[in-house]
């Protein structure tokens, strides 16, 4: 698929049909990760790639005990992703690599004008979404907050210096018109593009 063909079909999908992603596929997918742009080429991104059933239904019911719903009417969106991946950052691998002599400025790390580790996990994400529809597949993402992240770590046994950034649900579409009709690509119109994008000054 040309990109220009592909970037219409990504959209945000909250359910999935009960249909198995091979695991090739899926290694497909989560392999373009490491494509993805980092500052210094520092890698700090990390997934934790989970698809057995007994493990995504631990992820579901983490989120829901820990605020996290789905109103009644919608679509069970965690419950039927076939694939969640558990995007991450290690904050320490860029301080290390900013701390190399060739990434030095006068003598010390530079002063971060913004986190960058966030900056590449925003982009690793954006490989996973872009990459299950290259696949014939979907893609959604939500956030992992507070208690959910605290318990998600301890589950999973991710370690103390990595940061949970984000959860990517992937698999095959199925229709969500419960969540569809209340998200806000629904409810909020689409900026301008000169709104957005703007030529030579501001």
């Amino acid at each position: 698929m040309q990109f220009q063909e592909l970037l219409p079909k990504r959209r945000m999908v909250r359910n999935y049909a009960r249909e198995p992603v091979s695991r090739e596929v899926a290694e497909r997918i989560v392999g373009t990760v490491r494509r993805a742009p980092s500052a210094g080429y520092s890698q700090g991104q990390r997934l934790l790639v989970v698809t057995e059933d007994e493990l995504r239904a631990e992820i579901a019911r983490i989120m829901r005990e820990s605020g996290w719903t789905t109103p009644d009417g919608r679509e069970p969106w965690l419950e039927s992703a076939p694939i969640h991946v558990i995007v991450c950052t290690r904050e320490d691998d860029y301080h290390e690599r900013y701390r190399q002599d060739d990434k030095l400025v006068d003598g010390a790390e530079i002063d971060w004008p913004v986190p960058f580790w966030f900056v590449d996990a925003g982009a690793a994400m954006m490989m996973l979404l872009l990459a299950a529809v290259d696949e014939g597949l979907a893609a959604g993402l939500t956030g992992v907050e507070g208690a959910a992240a605290t318990a998600i770590r301890a589950r999973f046994g991710i370690p103390d210096d990595v940061t949970i950034v984000g959860l990517v649900t992937i698999g095959v579409p199925a229709p969500d018109p419960g969540w569809s009709a209340v998200t806000s690509r629904r409810t909020k119109p689409r900026r301008a593009e000169a709104e957005s994008i703007r030529w030579e000054r501001w």
